[in-house]
């Protein structure tokens, strides 16, 4: 659509540097535009580091490749729990490798999916999730985490168990069947959305930023695909001793305990609101998609309303600078 010379200057006008240049040419998959934007704004890499002294303390405090890093971990677990759904096994080894404690995947297998529209939803997103990896991998480099250890199977016992959707003793196989599959699909994506827009304002490269703006739209995008989906089963949950459970107030009970560890706020819904009419798409009375900071995601993550550096999907915690839970 555009000349290789005006897309390298979009490039360079928006990136903070020569090495954030060459990454993220190399992760869009645009490596022949490096001669052209190795000279042609280069002295314009002051102005970009200049503003970003201007920053807010807060953010300041973060840099970005901290923020994508800590993006990467997300992606690992997404990535994992959508291929493993689909295929009976995660990402390759050559795509875990990277700075941090390497891990392994507990749990995890193939679900026998009972129709075809769940089926391509879930191949869909596993192939999205994928490629969001291999492209925040390429963008960091030499610094990107390698996949930290990842629980699948405990972990969404514990969740459901903390949602009430199963009592203690009793275990949720998110692969059992299709119906858990959606259940702990939720779980995530959400998550996935409010984390990409509570991190937006620590981003500084308006290259990053753009970037991570984009994966945002497709987390957004497969939230509303899940989210639809559950509204429309209403077969209930199988294999758990809770058939004819609708899967709507299900949603409900997973929204609510997410609030519980994320904080007081009461933003996260369910896929529907108090009169049980449809509610696919969770914004504020504005219609605006809320936020939650890097700690409140690993409150949920990790299982924990404190301050914590381990617990649930991540048993060992994740890798990087950002790794500390909120603490209520």
């Amino acid at each position: 659509m555009f000349g290789k010379r005006y897309a390298a200057s979009m490039i360079n006008r928006s990136a903070e540097n020569d090495q954030d240049r060459r990454r993220f040419l190399k992760a869009a998959g645009m490596t022949g535009l490096g001669v052209v934007g190795a000279g042609a704004l280069g002295g314009l890499a002051a102005g970009p580091a200049a503003a970003a002294t201007a920053r807010p303390a807060a953010a300041a405090e973060v840099s970005d490749g901290a923020v994508l890093n800590f993006a990467l971990n997300l992606e690992y677990l997404e990535a994992e729990f959508y291929l493993h759904a689909v295929t009976g096994k995660g990402l390759a080894d050559s795509m875990t490798t990277g700075t941090g404690t390497r891990g392994g995947v507990t749990g995890g297998r193939a679900v026998k999916f009972k129709t075809r529209t769940a089926r391509q939803y879930a191949q869909e997103i596993a192939g999205d999730e994928k490629a969001h990896v291999q492209f925040l991998r390429t963008a960091l480099g030499s610094a990107a985490v390698s996949r930290p250890a990842i629980d699948l199977q405990s972990s969404f016992t514990a969740a459901a168990q903390a949602a009430g959707l199963v009592k203690p003793g009793h275990s949720f196989d998110a692969f059992a069947c299709e119906e858990n599959f959606l259940l702990a699909a939720f779980l995530f994506e959400d998550v996935g959305v409010t984390a990409y827009k509570g991190a937006a304002p620590l981003i500084s490269n308006k290259t990053y930023l753009e970037a991570a703006a984009g994966i945002l739209a497709v987390e957004a995008y497969h939230a509303g695909t899940v989210r639809s989906a559950l509204y429309q089963h209403t077969d209930g949950i199988l294999g758990l001793g809770l058939l004819g459970r609708d899967l709507r107030e299900a949603s409900v009970k997973l929204s609510n305990a997410r609030d519980s560890l994320d904080g007081p706020a009461d933003d996260d819904q369910g896929v529907i609101d108090s009169r049980g009419q449809a509610n696919i798409v969770p914004t504020d009375s504005n219609g605006i998609a809320y936020s939650r900071s890097p700690g409140q995601v690993l409150n949920i993550v990790y299982l924990s309303n404190k301050a914590a550096t381990s617990g649930g999907f991540f048993p060992k915690g994740v890798n990087g600078e950002v790794n500390t839970s909120a603490a209520r």
